[in-house]
């Protein structure tokens, strides 16, 4: 038999353990820390530091959103799985709708992706809400447009939307809008739902 490490409670030690000595964590805000070491975890990057940016407490602003049952807002299903729902308080749902059977017309008729229209359908519920974008950068854009045309702000926002077009651009913008809603990011291309479901994983858990 190969010789391979097969206890999961010593590989998340030694992979949390791991991430601490190679990653420069004391460079963020020591709120922020935690969900760096799990948004590390998830993309395996300890470089991932230096790209971070935060206003706030992230963590939290969440928990006390979540305490009051304030629901999820994920812009994508991949988000969606990877929160580990067990550790939500009794009450809170996490929204997507982004299958839902409409949401294709409404894009159209918009001129718009189906993102940033799930987005626009978010404003019955995103006052005191927990925003979680992993994947669309024009979600992410739509929620600055809502915010800045007035719509309820967010307990909240974490954002890390993936790609080559649009997701530099809209996580600088949030870096820059100066909400003064707490926020975590990362800068560049980097991001993916496994990074932001693992940021709010971080609020939920503590790192191990």
């Amino acid at each position: 038999m190969s010789d391979w490490l097969r206890d999961p409670a010593e590989i998340y030690r030694r992979s949390f353990a791991t991430i601490r000595a190679e990653a420069a964590l004391d460079r963020l805000p020591e709120p922020v820390r935690p969900l760096a070491v799990r948004m590390i975890h998830a993309c395996g990057m300890t470089d991932l530091v230096a790209d971070l940016r935060s206003d706030g407490d992230p963590a939290e602003d969440v928990r006390a959103a979540l305490a009051r049952q304030a629901p999820v807002l994920v812009d994508s299903r991949m988000v969606a799985t990877g929160i580990l729902a067990r550790h939500l308080p009794d009450g809170v749902e996490i929204h997507c709708g982004l299958e839902d059977p409409g949401l294709a017309d409404l894009a159209q008729a918009a001129g718009t992706t189906r993102s940033a229209r799930l987005v626009t359908g978010w404003r019955p519920r995103l006052g005191g809400a927990v925003v979680v974008i992993g994947n669309a950068p024009t979600a992410l854009f739509q929620l600055l447009d809502e915010l800045r045309a007035g719509a309820s702000r967010p307990a909240a926002i974490i954002a890390t939307p993936v790609g080559f077009i649009g997701a530099a651009e809209s996580k600088q913008a949030l870096v820059e809008a100066e909400l003064g809603i707490p926020f975590v990011t990362v800068l560049g291309r980097r991001g993916g739902s496994a990074m932001a479901a693992a940021a709010l994983n971080a609020c939920l858990v503590e790192a191990a």
